[in-house]
């Protein structure tokens, strides 16, 4: 009996991806949302959702998701089935899309420690929002390589808790969702 060997396939490259969603703002519609990626097993990084037309009870959800390009278009497809779901857009299709993300920082230290975490926030251009004796809590907005940055340089001045919002994203351009 023989056997032919043949080389494993090379796994499609993945890639990084936001979505913009237009939803109804109802009971169940992040649930539903959140079910479609964890019941295909598609990863949702960061995930930010508020009302942003009042009038018309709309709501914009962001995702941020990594797959390959078949799984992007097909979550994507499954997205726009679902029926509180008005319009999907893939922002990183469109151009580089202008993202931010807002993160607290609990830092306790003494001496040294505590001046070098003011220090770097300043520079980072952080706000303190609370100062005690023995720690600070800085707020900084920026792009997700700056926020990650920024956590690491605090982590070596004593960095005890962290909060990020997730991301909040706009394509470029005249063209709104």
């Amino acid at each position: 009996m023989s056997s032919v060997y043949s080389e494993p396939s090379p796994a499609a490259p993945t890639s990084r991806h936001t979505l913009a969603v237009i939803v109804d703002n109802e009971p169940g519609v992040l649930a539903r949302i959140a079910g479609l990626f964890s019941g295909r097993g598609y990863n949702i990084e960061s995930l930010t959702v508020s009302e942003t037309e009042h009038e018309k009870h709309l709501s914009r959800i962001t995702i941020v998701t990594t797959g390959t390009e078949a799984e992007i278009e097909q979550i994507k497809a499954q997205l726009a089935r679902l029926v509180p779901v008005h319009r999907v857009r893939d922002l990183s299709d469109e151009g580089p899309a202008i993202e931010r993300e807002l993160v607290l920082l609990k830092v306790v230290g003494q001496g040294d420690q505590r001046v070098e975490a003011l220090r770097l926030a300043q520079a980072f251009g952080a706000r303190t929002l609370d100062a005690t004796l023995s720690s600070f809590i800085f707020e900084f907005t920026g792009a997700l390589e700056d926020v990650e940055r920024f956590i690491g340089i605090m982590a070596d001045c004593g960095l005890v808790e962290v909060s990020r919002t997730g991301v909040a994203a706009m394509s470029r351009g005249a063209e709104a969702m």
